[in-house]
């Protein structure tokens, strides 16, 4: 069966313009409620889909971490082309990793990482996430449960230099923090699985930034923007945003 590709979107509203990116294995349908809920209140958001994302996980495994932060800064780059000169950025998981790089090479006004990952554990982390993808996709693909497990095998086995190249990127933004001096709102989800969640209380005490907070949210897993909590995150961002230096 064919699975209809996700798009990349970009809802312009007022002159305050906000870069929200999604997820390892994710695609925009992590953001689009939260640039929905930030549009009514007269933002412009934009997100892009990093390369081999919103597809089959075989299309994953066939590109580079680091076209995916080449991919981050076109989006921004849109952005400024659309005319905005005061940009935020708000990312989920590696959305949040990658908005945090963002923060510390750019002129970003405000950043907002959700559910970050600051530790770069292979095992617990990435495996346990790109098999859940893959098998949710393999299954709507209609195939059966042996030719999914024998599948998924195999894109484990090739997937080790990506998952490397992945670590690679989370580790070089964590020594790089200390450098972020704009204002921070820092998210994290009391019940997160996928990540170790001291990497929230890392990112707030090491970006070097006087506006800087920190929010944990009871009840809510790593998928924050998707889950329960996901109208007190999509208030807390905005009213975050309205704090900021816009002039």
């Amino acid at each position: 069966m064919n699975i209809k590709k996700p798009q990349p979107f970009t809802f312009e509203e007022g002159d305050r313009a906000v870069l929200l990116l999604h997820g390892f294995t994710g695609h925009t349908a992590d953001v689009r409620m939260l640039a929905r809920f930030l549009q009514k209140k007269g933002y412009t958001t934009h997100a892009p889909i990093y390369r081999g994302h919103g597809g089959s996980p075989d299309e994953l495994i066939g590109v580079k971490a680091s076209e995916w932060w080449e991919d981050v800064k076109e989006a921004y780059q849109h952005l400024k082309d659309l005319g905005y000169q005061k940009i935020a950025v708000a990312g989920l998981s590696l959305g949040g990793v990658l908005g945090l790089k963002l923060a510390y090479s750019q002129q970003i006004t405000g950043v907002v990482p959700m559910c970050a990952p600051m530790f770069f554990d292979h095992s617990s982390q990435l495996t346990k996430g790109f098999q859940f993808y893959a098998k949710q996709y393999k299954q709507a693909e209609g195939k059966d449960s042996d030719t999914i497990d024998e599948e998924i095998k195999h894109l484990l086995d090739e997937s080790n230099t990506l998952f490397q190249e992945l670590g690679g990127i989370i580790t070089d933004v964590q020594k790089h923090v200390d450098q972020i001096y704009t204002p921070t709102f820092v998210v994290q989800a009391e019940d997160d699985q996928m990540i170790d969640t001291n990497s929230a209380t890392y990112i707030y005490d090491n970006v070097e930034c006087d506006q800087k907070t920190i929010k944990w949210y009871k009840d809510a897993g790593h998928a924050i923007t998707l889950g329960p909590k996901k109208d007190d995150v999509h208030e807390d961002v905005y009213q975050f945003l309205e704090s900021l230096d816009w002039s």
